[in-house]
């Protein structure tokens, strides 16, 4: 029997592949063994393609060298002058030229082999950070100002939840993916410290379309295991933000809520000026928090609304709310110690360019002298 994509063939030897694990053993007189072999950069399978780029160059030099010499004059005279030229030889260049560069293209790829440190297996959820950048997040009611607390939330709820994977979104007037979902936390953290408005210069407060790339990093397979985080002020969000969480609660996303600042409103200060920001008629710009349209997201989701004052806090409503997704195993190849194996391909592919460096495309002269005689 065999059966492509999880490939499965059973005859005496039984073979096994799934994904990247694969497992070999009799069907009846040994023990199947995890050989965890898997390669790093499967994308460069592409590079095989070369391979045919080769043959058609090798073909085209066959089909010159024919046409030229016919060109030179008396195919007898000509082969005389060229006897001591070889085909073989010739080709045999190219085949190892060929399987030298196979071998190069396997070298990048990196076979390499799970060791035996750990399983690199963790068991929790996805998450997806959505981050409002927009200005009116420099407001100071929740000092120092709304995006400096938000990050601190963030630092906190990430260093409480290790075993999940976290991806970042950052939105004003547009919605962007800065870090895709990863168990890497310290570089999400990085991102997250350097979250300004100047990282989304539209300004605006699209929280529909945040929704949208926040639900896009999930696996759409998965009808649970997964929690959009967002955090905002809530100030002028778009009216469809409400149906568009409706919509992603369908398929088993839980969006909760951390609302920043206060309903009564403050100043924001331009950063560029310094001074308090005015609307186009010159009076001074509130910005408030609108704590009905997040809670209508949250609740639109079976999700919380948390109004952010005290992070601790905040961190332990959260927490306790995502604690009620049921948590998956998923590979972190991050915690697996890799044997890698690309030096002996590399290896093997510099021995060959150096044997076909020495392959000649003439015989000696004794031996060419015998094949012109015969």
């Amino acid at each position: 029997m065999c059966r492509f994509a999880d490939v499965e063939i059973v005859s005496g030897l039984e073979i096994a592949i799934h994904g990247d694990i694969a497992s070999i053993g009799t069907s009846s007189n040994f023990q199947i063994v995890k050989l965890n072999f898997q390669f790093q950069h499967k994308e460069l399978i592409i590079l095989f393609a070369g391979i045919g780029l080769f043959i058609l160059l090798f073909a085209w030099i066959l089909f010159w060298k024919n046409k030229v010499k016919q060109r030179m004059g008396d195919k007898k005279l000509v082969d005389l002058l060229s006897n001591t030229y070889s085909s073989k030889l010739f080709t045999s260049k190219f085949v190892v030229v060929s399987v030298a560069f196979a071998i190069g293209v396997i070298a990048a790829m990196n076979p390499r082999q799970a060791g035996a440190s750990g399983d690199g297996t963790r068991k929790g959820i996805d998450i997806a950070i959505a981050l409002d950048v927009s200005k009116s997040m420099l407001a100071t009611d929740l000092p120092p100002n709304r995006l400096e607390k938000a990050k601190q939330f963030i630092t906190k709820l990430m260093n409480e939840m290790p075993d999940d994977r976290i991806a970042l979104v950052l939105f004003a007037g547009k919605a962007y993916l800065q870090m895709p979902l990863s168990t890497d936390h310290g570089a999400a953290q990085l991102y997250v410290s350097s979250a300004s408005p100047a990282a989304v210069p539209q300004q605006g407060t699209v929280i529909s379309e945040a929704l949208k790339m926040s639900a896009g990093v999930f696996n759409k397979a998965d009808k649970r295991f997964k929690s959009v985080i967002l955090i905002s002020d809530g100030e002028d969000h778009d009216e469809s933000a409400t149906s568009t969480a409706k919509a992603l609660a369908k398929n088993g996303v839980m969006v909760n809520a951390v609302g920043l600042g206060s309903p009564e409103g403050t100043t924001i200060i331009d950063p560029s000026t310094g001074l308090e920001k005015k609307d186009e008629s010159g009076n001074t710009v509130i910005s408030k928090l609108n704590e009905d349209g997040l809670k209508s997201i949250a609740n639109a989701t079976n999700g919380v609304y948390v109004r952010l004052q005290d992070s601790d806090q905040a961190v332990a409503l959260i927490r306790a709310q995502l604690s009620q997704i049921e948590k998956k195993a998923f590979n972190d190849v991050s915690m697996m110690d890799f044997k890698n194996y690309f030096i002996w391909f590399a290896a093997a592919m510099f021995v060959l360019l150096l044997i076909e460096n020495f392959i000649p495309e003439n015989l000696p002269a004794g031996k060419a002298g015998k094949r012109s005689i015969a």
